[in-house]
């Protein structure tokens, strides 16, 4: 069995002085529901053994964040090609991983993250918002077996689902 989370990147400053999208930092709200869905994940105990993040600054911020805030000890790198991509690109991604990691985080973007969950699980489109992370379940041995329509949703949480839990978290 192999996992995976997919984790949106955090609300963005949209008023920030940036050049590119690639550079566009987190909004304080962004910054917030980052470290509280970092400790919700903890908490449930389903804290990933490798975190990919895209190289945008509001990914990796994210990644960061979630992993310092959550007390994460997982490995972490960054993938210049999560940016932008399309949902074969992710899975490519996801293929190349090595067996012995059974539990992987996707830090990235929209809308390439809603459209990965329908296509790997065969669900409907969701709602992805900023900050949100769903686990999906493959029922595989190797990465590179993954498959359209062969995982299963574990869970889908967005942070405002978290706000009611923030003091106890």
């Amino acid at each position: 069995m192999k996992s995976i989370l997919l984790f949106r990147h955090g609300k963005s400053n949209w008023k920030a002085q940036y050049e590119k999208d690639h550079e566009r930092p987190l909004s304080k709200r962004g910054m917030q529901a980052a470290e509280l869905m970092g400790k919700y994940i903890f908490q449930i105990k389903q804290v990933p053994d490798k975190v990919i993040s895209s190289t945008a600054i509001r990914a990796k911020s994210t990644a960061e964040l979630a992993s310092k805030f959550g007390n994460w000890h997982s490995d972490f790198v960054l993938d210049p090609d999560i940016y932008h991509c399309s949902t074969d690109k992710l899975q490519n991604i996801i293929a190349k991983q090595n067996s012995n990691i059974n539990f992987i985080c996707l830090v990235g973007h929209e809308p390439t993250f809603s459209s990965f969950l329908s296509k790997i699980t065969g669900e409907d489109l969701v709602h992805f918002p900023t900050a949100s992370v769903a686990k999906i379940n493959l029922p595989i041995n190797r990465w590179k077996e993954i498959e359209r329509g062969q995982g299963f949703l574990s869970f889908l949480k967005r942070p405002k689902e978290l706000m009611s839990f923030k003091t106890t978290i």
